[in-house]
């Protein structure tokens, strides 16, 4: 295990510790050379010690490389340094897929299509490469904060595959395919079933096959039927089960045969989800009934007797040899010296030599026919046993198999309960009927209805009565009463031309209007501010109307550099993106797992030193700060409430001269000053401001009522237990809705 600030391959630096597998420790590190973050893969010592492994997972890591596809986690490096084998990846901000399921049980349909869609894809453009991934599961999959899904672990898996299945980590015979387990061996086709068999835990929440051990687990991807995903999901759409089931056939040859094909099933599932149009490839012909005609009948019977009287011509071929079968035949060459020196006796001889060889035609030719009848009898059982018409002992295996089935599913049936319907109930009420049929509860959100009373539950997921395991978490709603009715029509207000487009769109879209942005070169109107509405200022129209926004570009034909934003506040990037001709659009989006304080950039398109022609579009993402009723939880974990008067999760700058001692926050508004007074609001702990760029995010600060600023005084324990302050931060404070 590296420490933390440990440099490796003297540029990449390590910052923290993400996670492990079986083979390798992933590191959060920092490329000083290039000044950005990535995500670094190292393998253990106990594959380090190995030459051959290391040639072969260097080889595949850097066949990896050369994928450039948004669906996978792009290569950036692979070296090593001082025994230390490694390679450096894209850092992805976000959850596996494996993580996903767990949080939601389950997903929907057109989520889980629209995952199984971008992992075809990236596999897609890696089998174009001739790379097989041999790993295909949900934690190898990234969905990231913005939605993309992207796959990793390329190289790895591909060398690992190599290997006997006891070296695969307990997660990955779950979703190995036949052949795989097998004999280690696995082709493009290995690759669709894994991926089939991820779907199918997206879209049930479980494994088609599990056991105690992976050699038990691998026996049934050899063996065992799979249970439909419909048996756990009823209202799963058709066509979607059947993409899953032809993805997981145990013969390769009758999954789909290119990713291309999956996909286009999988798009076509969208538009019907209930059609008919997955296609599965028959059986194979070994198992149809072969017909014999007369004429093959007929040559089995000449064969047959060709065959017992091959062995007399080859004896009379011998004879005419002597100095080959002398010591062999004695009786021979002595009959022959006889017939030279009588011939009366010869012909004696001949004559009796010809009766024996006559019976003994006949016998061998009576012999052929009976051996070719066998022949006939055998070949005629198995055809027969073949298409089924032969069984012994047949019936009792027959009568014994509903009976075994009937078993499995009165045991299914026994760990499976029916949602009750909680419609219109309250939450004390929803969680007694739940708790006795051994099933959880979980709040998903509130909605409004005209038909269920404020306060009381609307619906709940999965719906009343679906079958689900004990044990299950149902997610229940609760209504907000009936919506109120709005006012439909919205004025387009003055003074927006001429402004910026983000002021503009941002304005716009408060008011419920969509918007679409065209470019116009203009010598006149500078860069990035709108020369037009339509329909324009001052004009009354309807929500959710769009509104066609026109904005300059400038004369054009001028190329700049994009400058790098990330990790600064929203405003200042927008200022220096504008200042360069760029035209600035920011997209607000939540996320606790970025790695920048609220209101700053985490994330720009193109990047940055890409060199565009002035009046490009840059769009920023900006980590969203939360406001209202979404004010969120207070630093000691206490929900803000409405009628608080509350400051949403301020950022906290590092101060210059904090050593990582002990640290007081304490808030002050009108009884107190820097040294004394005021309200603590945590106290004996240290921050750690570098693992978030300097900044530090505490929970939302409520203040007394009616009061809408304050400060905050940031102190630091020292050697005496003394608090001395060391910086101040102004707060401002608003009443939660």
């Amino acid at each position: 295990m590296l420490n933390v600030g440990v440099i490796v391959g003297e540029r990449y630096e390590i910052v923290g510790r993400v996670g492990s597998g079986g083979m390798a420790d992933v590191y959060k590190a920092k490329d000083h050379k290039l000044n950005r973050f990535v995500a670094m893969k190292v393998l253990k010592p106990e594959f380090s010690a190995d030459t051959n492994f290391i040639r072969k997972f260097q080889r595949e890591a850097q066949a990896a490389a050369g994928l450039a596809h948004p669906n996978v986690v792009n290569v950036f490096d692979v070296g090593e340094d001082q025994g230390i084998n490694y390679i450096v990846m894209e850092l992805i901000e976000g959850i596996t897929l494996k993580e996903y399921i767990s949080k939601k049980g389950r997903l929907t349909v057109k989520e889980a299509t629209s995952i199984a869609i971008q992992v075809s894809m990236g596999l897609e453009a890696a089998h174009n490469r001739n790379i097989v991934h041999r790993d295909i599961k949900p934690q190898n999959i990234i969905i990231s904060t913005d939605g993309k899904v992207k796959v990793t672990d390329f190289g790895i898996a591909r060398v690992a595959s190599s290997n006997t299945i006891s070296t695969n980590a307990m997660g990955s015979v779950h979703y190995s395919s036949p052949e795989q387990v097998r004999g280690g061996y696995s082709d493009f086709k290995s690759d669709i079933y894994s991926l089939g068999i991820t779907m199918y835990e997206m879209v049930t929440g479980r494994v088609p096959f599990d056991g105690d051990t992976t050699v038990a687990i691998a026996i049934k991807h050899l063996q065992d039927e799979m249970v439909a995903p419909s048996q756990y999901v009823p209202e799963l759409p058709h066509s979607l089960e059947e993409i899953i089931l032809k993805c997981t056939q145990k013969s390769p040859d009758r999954r789909y045969s290119t990713l291309a094909e999956l996909i286009n099933d999988l798009k076509h599932s969208l538009i019907d989800p209930n059609g008919s149009f997955v296609n599965l490839s028959p059986l194979s012909n070994h198992a149809q009934t072969i017909m014999i005609t007369p004429e093959e009948m007929k040559q089995i019977q000449n064969g047959a007797y060709s065959a017992s009287s091959r062995y007399e011509e080859e004896d009379d071929d011998d004879d005419e040899d002597e100095d080959e079968e002398i010591y062999e035949k004695p009786s021979r060459k002595h009959r022959r010296k006889d017939e030279d020196e009588d011939d009366e006796e010869d012909d004696d001889d001949d004559d009796e030599r010809g009766g024996v060889n006559t019976k003994l035609e006949k016998a061998m030719t009576i012999g052929g026919l009976i051996i070719g009848g066998v022949i006939i009898c055998i070949l005629i059982y198995m055809v027969a046993s073949a298409a089924g018409l032969v069984k012994f002992g047949g019936k009792d295996k027959e009568d014994k198999k509903p009976q075994v089935q009937q078993e499995q599913q009165t045991d299914e049936a026994a760990n499976k309960v029916a949602v009750p319907d909680l419609t219109g109930k309250s939450e004390e009420q929803a969680g007694t009927e739940l708790q006795a049929l051994n099933l959880g509860k979980k709040k998903g959100g509130e909605e409004a209805s005209d038909a269920v009373a404020e306060g009381m539950i609307t619906r709940t997921e999965p719906a009343a009565g679906t079958q689900v395991d004990k044990n299950t978490t149902v997610v229940y709603y609760i209504s907000t009463g009936k919506a109120q009715e709005e006012d439909t029509n919205v004025t387009i207000p003055s003074g927006l031309v001429g402004q910026s487009l983000s002021h503009v769109q941002s304005t716009l879209q408060d008011l419920g209007l969509k918007t679409n942005v065209e470019k116009q070169q203009s010598s006149s109107v500078e860069v990035g501010a709108v020369i037009s509405l339509n329909p324009g200022e001052g004009t009354s129209v309807a929500k959710d109307t769009e509104v066609v926004i026109t904005v300059s570009t400038g004369e054009g034909n001028d190329m700049v550099s994009v400058a790098n934003v990330r990790g600064i506040d929203a405003s200042e990037a927008e200022a220096t993106l504008t200042a360069q001709g760029l035209i600035v659009e920011i997209e607000e989006v939540d996320g606790d797992e970025v790695d920048v304080a609220y209101g700053e950039v985490y994330a720009q398109t193109p990047k940055a030193g890409n060199r565009v022609e002035k009046g490009t579009t840059v769009t920023i993402k900006v980590r969203k700060e939360g406001a209202g009723s979404d004010a969120g939880t207070t630093a000691d974990g206490n929900k803000v409430e409405a009628g608080q008067w509350a400051a949403v999760e301020p950022k906290l700058k590092k101060p210059d001269n904090y050593q990582g001692g002990n640290v007081q926050l304490r808030l002050v508004q009108d009884d107190g000053d820097e040294t004394s007074g005021g309200t603590v609001i945590m106290e004996g702990s240290p921050i750690d401001f570098d693992s978030n760029g300097g900044y530090y995010s505490v929970g939302s600060i409520v203040g007394k009522e009616g009061m809408e600023s304050g400060t905050l005084y940031l102190a630091e324990q020292q050697e005496n237990g003394e608090y001395q302050t060391l910086w101040s931060y102004p707060l401002t404070f608003t009443e939660v809705e």
